[in-house]
């Protein structure tokens, strides 16, 4: 997963890369990009539109966000060339480095780099406030909605429930449509894996209050243990407008990744870009505040791209040897 998860932070670190006074596009530049991003109702979907507009102004070339269902499509996108930036969670790029898990069968994404950190993904078990429901173990036999097949929920909901024993229906679709339906009576709880407040779950919450459902410490420490790469944390109160109180969670980080066969000076160009933009990042969602160079120890994996090694190192940020072999 980790080596997935680098991939992704190249993508997006190239596309980020141009700053403010950036040059003018080199020759040997592509004459585009595209950066694949995820469904509506997410925050890839609203963060990935907001860095193509950065990046196309600073890098000087036609940056092009494309929606898929997420993570699993994007590592794909990347190693086939489909696209050249992706977005990614560091749990699904470690299967894909590696070749582990069912939807790998066994063949390792490598095309992928690593860019730039762009934000924890906690684990949001929600249903509606009236349904009665307040604990995860409660969704037994129940019906959940977790987005869409291929996104970082679709892979790590059904896993989570292996993990921890609990039977339920599950029900995919685009995030906007899980909210609807779980107004709708359709869900009795929707469970996800996006960055917080989810849009969805804001527009859920316009509607009727919600409840976060909680997990157990032993459920926490099962789930640790069956899956290192998901770390403890928590959403604080106010996250959203039923949380009155810290809810305990786990989560994974995400990253931009691009392509190994990027330009170097176009990679350092974006990463630069993007980190001298966050404030614009921020703007469209809280998450982005953990958008900063520091973040980049989350990668304990997947090798950086070249362009990405130069800026880090250029600020005073030591890159592990591990990290910038081409592999």
């Amino acid at each position: 997963m980790f080596r997935i998860a680098r991939l992704m932070l190249a993508v997006p670190l190239l596309v980020i890369g141009a700053s403010t006074n950036v040059p003018a596009a080199s020759p040997d530049w592509p004459k585009s990009l595209t950066l694949v991003t995820a469904s509506p109702g997410g925050v890839y979907y609203i963060y990935g539109d907001e860095l193509a507009k950065i990046l196309t102004e600073k890098l000087g070339i036609p940056v092009n966000p494309l929606p898929t269902q997420g993570t699993l499509h994007n590592v794909k996108a990347v190693e086939n060339g489909t696209a050249q930036l992706g977005m990614i969670t560091m749990g699904v790029g470690l299967e894909a480095w590696n070749g582990m898990g069912d939807w790998a069968k066994g063949q390792k994404y490598r095309q992928m780099r690593a860019l730039f950190p762009m934000y924890d993904t906690p684990f949001q078990p929600v249903a509606l406030r009236r349904s009665g429901l307040v604990t995860f173990a409660q969704i037994e036999n129940k019906r959940i909605g977790i987005g869409p097949r291929a996104g970082t929920s679709g892979t790590y909901v059904p896993a989570v429930l292996k993990v921890l024993g609990i039977s339920a229906e599950i029900v995919n679709g685009p995030h906007e449509e899980m909210g609807t339906d779980l107004l709708g009576g359709r869900l009795d709880a929707y469970v996800s894996m996006l960055g917080a407040p989810t849009p969805t779950l804001a527009k859920v919450e316009e509607n009727e209050p919600i409840t976060f459902l909680s997990l157990s410490p032993e459920q926490i420490q099962a789930l640790q243990k069956a899956m290192p790469e998901l770390s403890k944390g928590k959403l604080a109160a106010g996250t959203y407008r039923s949380l009155d109180k810290d809810y305990v969670t786990l989560g994974v980080y995400n990253f931009a990744i691009g392509r190994d066969d990027l330009p170097d000076d176009l990679v350092y160009q974006g990463v630069k870009a993007v980190f001298e933009s966050q404030p614009r990042l921020l703007k469209i969602h809280p998450a982005a505040q953990e958008t900063v160079p520091q973040n980049v120890d989350k990668d304990t994996f997947l090798p950086l791209h070249p362009g990405a090694v130069r800026y880090y190192r250029e600020i005073g940020i030591d890159i592990p040897a591990s990290l910038t072999a081409s592999n």
